[in-house]
């Protein structure tokens, strides 16, 4: 069995990165540890870049492309042994990546002035793509429970669906950026109002495949006939095998009534055609990346864990939120005593380190900070005993 390093630390400035070209764009300065944005700093698995070169340099055409009956067996396949999500050919489809795919959903299915709810904190490119395309978002925000966790109001949304008539939901399934896994009852219960009142839910997985700590993921569609009904339901390669540069997804409808007028308008604005390269890996990925996943996600976890240790012996003020999913951890600065402005002053000025401002996912974010700890363990070590001086200077 092939051991992957995933301590290789891979320098990757002047590779058009988004998470250091554009650390002077938006965090004022460019000599920052780049610890936000959601991609990992691992080498892909080797399958992914074998298939990739093998179709790149052993035939020198690249032109139209028709998605093989394979591609579509390989996502058939991995979401029915993995996650007991089972759905057929005609009931998925490509988007070109989950924001691309919700502006879709969004413009398809709502129109202008329609109320769409979210649950913050929460993905901001949800709140971004609705204002732009002037939606009204009603926010159903998360109520925090005792241990620093999160948990839906379900008796709010009841209210807001009687009350507001929203057109669509967003579930974020696992929840970005505290990284919970919604439970069967919990979505159950959200598919049973959104059926009740006719709102259509939008269900983004992509997290889905990353799981920590034994925990499950449940996708949304898949927990009562209510849920099916009423689930658009959008995953990816992406974030699992860090190739979200690809830009490869697919969104699962179950109800045909829901499915195929969408599909059909994707299918006649040639919205839902994968390029050649998302094809290859895509199906590389999911036929013979199993492994690799596997031992990425224990060495995710032991990074976790390092965080929260280190910050329980040095930096008690900062509190680190366990995951559930994904590589991103949630850091709970209120014990700092510090107002919103002056964490994210600490951060960029003092520790020189770049991570996603937590009221970017809605003010319920102030004074938390989003960790991405997809990296080599030294880096992630470095951060923490950067972040430890500069907070160990504001006591002196």
């Amino acid at each position: 069995m092939e051991q992957y390093d995933f301590g290789r630390v891979i320098d990757r400035r002047g590779t058009y990165t988004y998470k250091y070209e554009e650390l002077e764009q938006d965090f004022g300065r460019c000599d920052l540890l780049p610890l936000w944005i959601a991609d990992m700093d691992f080498a892909v698995c080797p399958d992914i870049v074998k298939a990739i070169e093998q179709r790149v340099c052993n035939h020198p055409i690249y032109g139209y492309t028709l998605p093989p009956a394979s591609y579509w067996q390989s996502i058939i396949d991995w979401q029915r042994e993995r996650n007991g999500f089972e759905f057929t050919r005609e009931e998925v489809c490509f988007v070109g990546g989950i924001v691309t795919g919700f502006a879709l959903v969004v413009n398809h299915f709502t129109k202008a002035g329609d109320k769409v709810v979210i649950q913050e904190p929460v993905y901001h490119p949800f709140r971004k793509v609705l204002t732009a395309n002037n939606r009204e978002v009603v926010n159903n925000a998360l109520l925090e429970t005792p241990d620093g966790f999160y948990k839906m109001d379900i008796e709010g949304l009841e209210r807001i669906f009687k009350e507001e008539k929203p057109r669509l939901m967003v579930v974020c399934n696992p929840h970005n950026p505290i990284g919970i896994a919604w439970d069967a009852d919990t979505l159950r219960e959200v598919a049973r109002l959104a059926h009740q009142y006719g709102v259509l839910l939008f269900s983004d997985e992509i997290h889905g495949d990353l799981m920590v700590f034994g925990h499950h993921h449940t996708p949304l569609a898949t927990v009562s006939d209510d849920a099916a009904a009423v689930t658009i339901t959008m995953g990816a390669p992406s974030k699992t095998f860090n190739i979200a540069g690809l830009k490869s997804s697919w969104c699962v409808i179950k109800n045909p009534e829901v499915r195929k007028p969408f599909f059909e308008w994707l299918e006649n604005n040639e919205l839902c055609v994968p390029h050649l390269i998302a094809l290859t890996a895509t199906e590389a990925a999911y036929r013979h990346g199993a492994e690799w996943l596997k031992q990425c996600l224990h060495y995710i976890e032991e990074n976790i864990l390092m965080v929260e240790d280190y910050c329980r012996q040095h930096i008690p003020g900062i509190k680190a939120i366990r995951p559930q999913a994904s590589f991103l951890v949630w850091l709970d600065c209120s014990g700092l005593g510090l107002c919103h402005e002056a964490v994210h002053d600490l951060f960029i000025n003092s520790a020189h380190l770049a991570l996603n401002d937590g009221t970017m996912f809605g003010p319920t974010g102030s004074c938390h900070m989003r960790l991405n700890v997809g990296t080599a363990r030294s880096v992630l070590e470095k951060a923490m005993h950067q972040l430890a001086d500069a907070v160990n200077t504001l006591k002196r």
